[in-house]
């Protein structure tokens, strides 16, 4: 068979060999392997019907769509193994303990307490905390970083246990998507007086895929109905046998709100890691382990909380967290005090990165901020490249009729968050028995109570799924993360608005959408009273340009104090004018309203009807 020709260019034809490209790779990467031109790699993809460019970031199956016409095979190169080869270039091995058998030590547990809502996850964390808290410490409170560290005394010998904090299972899924295998044992908590819930099942699930031992903490035997030996029971079908019962699972039964037994819970930890595991780690070598959480604090910059996995942390290292980087300038413990270094199953707090790391990202100690630097560049390309390659469209509920008449789908997907288990389960069963005919099944993949997680968008994305909040709306970076890959989420604060649309939807009859659209802002510079029209404020145009008889906010030291005002007057010095566009200086006159002061902002928009896409 004949190379292919463009233009009268032969282009190179292959044999069916194999191309490692990286996710979101371009023409001109695809080019640069074969030898070939990039522009006429465009000009085949254009034969092929796809519009694009030579730079131009694309998804895995555009690649294997040009790589079956020039005959040859595309292999994708993930993530994981793409950051272990940049790695590689700068002669680091990450995840490996450095030396030999004489060189590591014995470390703490890393524990992650999992269970359904309501059962006492963060009254069993806050009691195991007060168990453990310096004697004098202002009013027993210590500081929250998401992760800290506790002793207890198994066999007259102390033994320090470390405890991932974070709401949720969002963590613990996020670092096992990546492969960081960060924690060594689950405690799953399941209320004595409820038994086995739908959310013990997913955190049962979550552990074990994650092959983690399992202890099992029956918490609430204090309370009316309590019955311990019923959840042993339940959990006996889902593989975890109590010790009693001849299995190899200890269960500890627990007051978290008395404080009971809570010496028995963290002694089954350690026991239950010196049966089950090998935990040991290299201090001498340089740190390495995992992001927990992050954030943007004010007065300290970019603050990440780390899990220092082996090697030690020390003031003064240089550091790369995923795409982060940055010279160690301070660390602090759980009890906010300052440490100069941290060793194996140690969380601490960093400051002096860069920007705010991902949870699950991993971290390291290299020698040189130049090193640390290329690597987090790196890392941020790579993402980048990646997040473009997989912007598609998605379905929504604007769009679903046109698709369902297309026969692009033949089910909705949703995800459904609710602030209660009883209202959640309510709009699940109502939306699951709507008539709207045999063309289209409406299926719940996830419901669960709390906050839209970046797992629930995780989810939504690999399943064209829409999300339903009921009176929540997305946590953390959740939102942002919706937005950039195109996943539709709703949110409801009544059962039957969120009915009618998805029926509408179904039927094509949804009602147009309108959205906020920001025309212009206009920073106040000086403030004219006047007899006739009251207070008049001399403004630059800050942004955009700013109209005649639109609404208008304004905001003082970034709040918004006043809503729904209306550009009455729009003067450029003695002549009124209907636009003042950016850069240039004018009057506003809100009407009646007086309260403007030097320095606030007016912020002009007005509400357009959505495009159906």
């Amino acid at each position: 068979m004949q190379a292919p020709s463009v233009g009268g260019v032969m282009l190179p034809r292959g044999n069916g060999e194999a191309i490692r490209l990286s996710r979101g790779a371009s023409l001109t990467d695809f080019a640069e392997k074969i030898n070939a031109n990039p522009a006429s790699l465009v000009a085949v993809m254009m034969n092929l019907g796809e519009m694009v460019t030579a730079t131009q970031s694309v998804s895995d199956e555009t690649l294997q769509l040009l790589a079956g016409e020039m005959n040859y095979t595309v292999q994708i190169v993930s993530p994981e193994e793409e950051d272990r080869e940049l790695l590689e270039s700068f002669d680091i091995e990450f995840g490996e303990d450095e030396g030999g058998e004489e060189d590591l030590v014995v470390r703490p547990p890393v524990v992650t307490v999992m269970g359904h809502v309501d059962h006492g996850k963060t009254r069993l964390l806050d009691a195991i905390r007060k168990t453990n808290v310096i004697a004098g410490e202002a009013g027993g409170i210590t500081q929250h970083i998401g992760a800290y560290q506790v002793a207890t005394e198994v066999n007259d010998e102390e033994r320090k246990i470390t405890f991932i904090d974070t709401p949720g299972h969002e963590a613990f899924t996020a670092m096992r998507a990546r492969g960081a295998r960060s924690t060594d044992i689950a405690i799953l908590v399941v209320a004595a007086n409820d038994g086995v819930m739908p959310q013990t099942v997913e955190a049962l699930n979550h552990a074990k895929a994650a092959e983690v031992p399992i202890v099992v903490a029956v918490n609430k035997i204090d309370v009316e109905g309590a019955d311990p030996t019923k959840v042993r029971g339940q959990l006996t079908e889902y593989g975890l046998v109590a010790e009693e019962y001849g299995g190899d699972t200890m269960f500890v039964d627990i007051s978290a709100k008395q404080g009971l037994h809570i010496d028995s819970l963290l002694e089954a930890v350690v026991l239950t890691a010196d049966a089950s595991l090998d935990l040991r780690a290299n201090p001498h070598q340089d740190a390495q382990g995992i992001s927990i959480e992050s954030r943007l604090d004010r007065g300290r910059g970019a603050v990440s909380t780390v899990l220092v996995q082996r090697g030690t942390l020390r003031v003064g290292d240089t550091m790369v967290v995923g795409d982060a980087y940055g010279r160690v300038r301070a660390m602090l413990d759980d009890n906010g005090n300052n440490v100069a270094e941290a060793g194996p199953s140690t969380p601490v707090q960093v400051l002096g990165l860069t920007n705010v790391p991902g949870a699950g990202d991993n971290f390291l100690v290299v020698d040189e901020d130049r090193t640390a630097r290329q690597i987090a560049e790196k890392r941020a390309a790579r993402e980048r490249n990646a997040a473009f390659a997989k912007r598609t469209r998605r379905v929504s509920l604007e769009d679903l009729d046109k698709v369902l008449k297309a026969g692009e789908v033949q089910q909705l997907n949703l995800i459904i968050k609710g602030d209660a288990s009883g209202s959640v389960e309510a709009l699940e069963s109502s939306l699951l028995q709507l008539d709207v005919g045999e063309e289209v099944d409406i299926r719940v993949l996830h419901r669960g109570v709390g906050a839209v997680t970046e797992s629930d968008i995780d989810l939504a994305m690999g399943s064209d799924a829409i999300v339903i909040g009921f009176n929540v709306r997305a946590a953390g970076r959740a939102a942002q993360m919706a937005e950039r890959e195109g996943v539709d989420v709703r949110y409801y604060s009544v059962i039957y608005q969120a009915i009618e649309e998805i029926e509408a939807a179904l039927k094509g009859m949804l009602k147009p959408e309108f959205e906020e659209v920001e025309l212009g802002t206009a920073e106040i510079r000086e403030v004219f009273k006047s007899s006739k029209l009251g207070n008049i404020a001399g403004v630059l145009i800050r942004s955009g340009e700013v109209k005649r008889n639109t609404k208008a906010r304004l905001v003082r030291d970034g709040k918004v104090i006043a809503e729904n005002l209306n550009i009455e007057g729009l003067r450029r010095f003695k002549d009124d004018v209907t636009e003042i566009r950016e850069g240039f200086e004018g009057g506003i006159n809100l009407g009646n309203f007086n309260d403007i002061k030097v320095d606030d902002v007016i912020a002009t928009y007005e509400m357009r009807e959505k495009p159906r896409v």
